[in-house]
C-alpha cells in the first residue's frame, strides 16, 4: 500500500483520502474526496461533499464549508509575512508565526494551480479562475480571475 499519513484526523461517513495523501489533526467532512498528493494540516475543516484535487496544499488557520471544489495545484497560505529564522538567525518555530484565518463558503470553486492568500473570505457560490491570486475577499455568486483576481462577473445561479 502507498505511503499515506493520516494522524488524528476525523473523517466523515464515505469521505475518501487516496495514495500519498498528508492529513494531521484536521477533520474532514462526509462524502468528501481528498486526491493523491495532498496535504491537510492540523486545524483545518473541511465541509461535506467536498473535491480536493491532486498537490493541493491547505494549511492550518484554512476552513472550508461544504461543497467546494478545490482544483489541483491550489495553494493557501497562513501567515501575511513568513520567515524562516528569527532578527538573531535561529530558525523560527511555530510559536513565531502568525496564522492568519481563511474561510471558503459553500458551494464555492477554485480553479486549478490558484493562490489563496491568508485573511481572505471566499463567498458562497464563487469561482476563482485557474491561475488566479486572490489577496481580496470574493463576493458569493462572483467569478474573479487574475493576478491579484478581480471580479469578472456575476454568476447567476
Amino acid at each position: 500500500m502507498p505511503y499515506q499519513e493520516i494522524n488524528n484526523v476525523k473523517m466523515g461517513k464515505n469521505a475518501q483520502a487516496f495514495n500519498f495523501v498528508n492529513l494531521y489533526g484536521c477533520e474532514i467532512g462526509e462524502n468528501t474526496k481528498i486526491a493523491s498528493l495532498v496535504e491537510i494540516q492540523k486545524g483545518v475543516k473541511i465541509g461535506k461533499n467536498c473535491k480536493i484535487l491532486t498537490f493541493a496544499f491547505i494549511p492550518t488557520g484554512v476552513t472550508i464549508e461544504d461543497n467546494v471544489f478545490v482544483g489541483p495545484h491550489t495553494c493557501f497560505t497562513n501567515d501575511k509575512w513568513p520567515r524562516a529564522t528569527r532578527k538573531d538567525g535561529t530558525l523560527q518555530t511555530e510559536e513565531d508565526w502568525e496564522i492568519v484565518p481563511t474561510l471558503v463558503r459553500k458551494g464555492a470553486s477554485i480553479g486549478a494551480n490558484s493562490t489563496i492568500v491568508c485573511g481572505v473570505i471566499i463567498g458562497e457560490n464563487a469561482m476563482v479562475a485557474a491561475g488566479s491570486v486572490v489577496t481580496k475577499d470574493v463576493p458569493a455568486n462572483t467569478l474573479v480571475a487574475g493576478c491579484p483576481a478581480k471580479p469578472v462577473k456575476t454568476i447567476e445561479e
